[in-house]
């Protein structure tokens, strides 16, 4: 015998249970609407305030019927509202969606959604069932040989990662002392959005940028317009080779979830080959046990898994990792944000 109501609260809690199925099942829909709305920079077009579906279609070069489509369903999930006379507005959160918003991730969805990317998790289930990378799989090469072949993706991959850079900068900067280094070298650096800010903060610290040749070939601007480029050598290469000798801090972030072990293993004890004993290694990274955002690392491990072939790892399976390379975890150190440092030297 049902308690009175009960027969109603079932159903009710059914169907709260089959909404929030939904929600889930149809996130990708949401994910590629919001990547078309950086891809057209929306919320940059609406930084000044309401415009109507017509303006913003003549804007973008967009179908204004279909525009209107899509801003009205990212109006449901907060991005955009209508102020009743047929033109819409950023809200809060899409006026932090511009691209000039301070800890703007607009470059990141203007990555997330390219059709290469798309395409590799839409393989995922090839990575459960067989452990490979599902981007080789689908494109027949790594997603680095890739992007090298292909500039225009690369530039868009270069933006996201400034964007990731970004919102994490300020906190990592904040949470460990970089001003004890006389030298940092940022190793796999990008533009040198973390370097720059730490060369900012500390004026009697210089800087080696390090990466890519096709990568590093961007940064000077960055780096110009921060004030920091006299004090920041820039320099081209494969950390699978070497990397620049003369630092007293060898800092990587984001680099080693990108790889499986045996090359996250190399490319530290190619760190280690250059760094003096004082030296001090430094990674930033996301934990899989300490994460203060388990659902976002839970499936940032996911998505090293099917695109770059790397993982994220827990502080004793990166203190292993270290072992192998000739490093001692010595702590990590918390920065308010989804990353770590952790901070390591060379083993005695």
């Amino acid at each position: 015998m049902s308690s009175p109501g009960g027969e109603h609260g079932d159903s009710a809690s059914g169907t709260n249970r089959a909404r929030e199925l939904h929600r889930l099942v149809a996130g990708y829909q949401i994910s590629q609407a919001v990547h078309v709305a950086a891809t057209l920079r929306l919320s940059d077009l609406l930084a000044d305030g309401p415009r109507s579906v017509a303006e913003l279609a003549e804007a973008t070069g967009a179908d204004a019927r279909s525009l209107n489509r899509l801003i009205r369903a990212l109006a449901e999930v907060g991005l955009y509202v209508s102020d009743g006379d047929e033109r819409f507005a950023n809200t809060e959160l899409g006026d932090a969606f511009r691209t000039d918003a301070p800890r703007s991730v607009a470059g990141w969805a203007r990555f997330v959604g390219r059709p290469y990317h798309w395409q590799t998790y839409a393989s995922l289930e090839h990575s459960i069932r067989t452990g490979e990378n599902a981007f080789a799989a689908v494109h027949g090469e790594s997603v680095w040989d890739y992007l090298a072949k292909h500039p225009a993706e690369q530039k868009i991959f270069d933006e996201a990662m400034t964007a990731l850079s970004q919102v994490v900068t300020d906190e990592v900067v904040n949470a460990y002392d970089f001003g004890r280094f006389g030298t940092v070298v940022d190793v796999g650096g990008g533009r040198g959005m973390l370097l720059g800010a730490i060369l900012s903060r500390y004026s009697s610290v210089n800087g080696v940028l390090f990466d890519q040749p096709g990568v590093v070939a961007g940064a000077h601007e960055l780096l110009a317009a921060t004030g920091v480029s006299q004090r920041c050598r820039v320099v081209g290469g494969s950390f699978f080779d070497s990397v620049p000798d003369g630092g007293d801090a060898y800092l990587l972030k984001a680099v080693i979830h990108d790889w499986p072990d045996a090359e996250s293993v190399e490319i530290l004890r190619a760190c280690r080959r250059s760094m003096p004993t004082h030296g001090r290694l430094l990674l930033v990274e996301q934990l899989l046990d300490e994460s203060p955002d388990p659902v976002r690392t839970a499936f940032s491990d996911l998505t090293m898994l099917v695109v770059a072939g790397g993982q994220e790892r827990t502080t004793d399976e990166y203190r292993s990792l270290l072992a192998a390379a000739g490093f001692d975890l010595i702590g990590t150190v918390p920065t308010g944000s989804d990353v770590f440092v952790l901070e390591a030297a060379p083993a005695h």
